[in-house]
């Protein structure tokens, strides 16, 4: 998996590519929410649920229907947030279903159940360049960790802040989007 701490650049280069008009605090705070929610099956290590289960690490919770589930869900609350019902959905969406796929492009782990509860077959993107992050917190200030949070700066963080510059410089020129 990606550190809990890369899961916040897509919600994050959202948010500053859309701006503030779009994508308010309260929406950018549960597009957080979404984008580490997936990775609370974790816990199921700890209660004797296998890693290969459906319900196991990076299987349900890492699906499409998850983060459309929880995109429509967050998309209730639309007016509470100041924002579009389908701006939310879209936001949340794309912040929920980005934890899977940057957890398909790490070099370890059994892969992604992308089409579960349909499928539990695991996948990986065919550009598999993040390092896989330790699980202990303590292990992301080792050796291992520092080059993992490398990775992630070059195949996550990078291009985040260049499409939220974008997105800024965007607005910036033409307006609010």
């Amino acid at each position: 998996m990606a550190t809990p701490i890369s899961h916040l650049a897509v919600p994050l280069a959202l948010t500053a590519a859309l701006g503030p008009d779009m994508v308010p605090p309260g929406l950018m705070a549960l597009a957080l929410a979404c984008a580490v929610l997936p990775d609370f099956d974790a816990l199921g290590l700890w209660l004797g649920i296998p890693y290969a289960h459906a319900f196991g690490h990076r299987g349900f919770t890492h699906s499409l229907l998850f983060s459309l589930a929880l995109a429509g869900a967050g998309s209730l609350f639309a007016p509470e947030l100041g924002a579009a019902p389908s701006i939310v959905f879209l936001v949340l969406l794309v912040s929920a279903a980005s934890h899977g796929l940057l957890d398909a492009m790490t070099n370890g782990g059994l892969g992604i159940a992308f089409f579960s509860p349909f499928s539990n077959r695991r996948y990986f993107l065919p550009w598999r360049v993040i390092e896989v992050s330790p699980l202990g917190l303590f292990e992301i200030f080792s050796w291992r960790g520092l080059r993992v949070l490398g990775s992630e700066a070059r195949y996550v963080w990078i291009p985040c802040v260049i499409f939220g510059l974008a997105g800024f410089a965007v607005r910036g020129l033409f307006g609010p989007i």
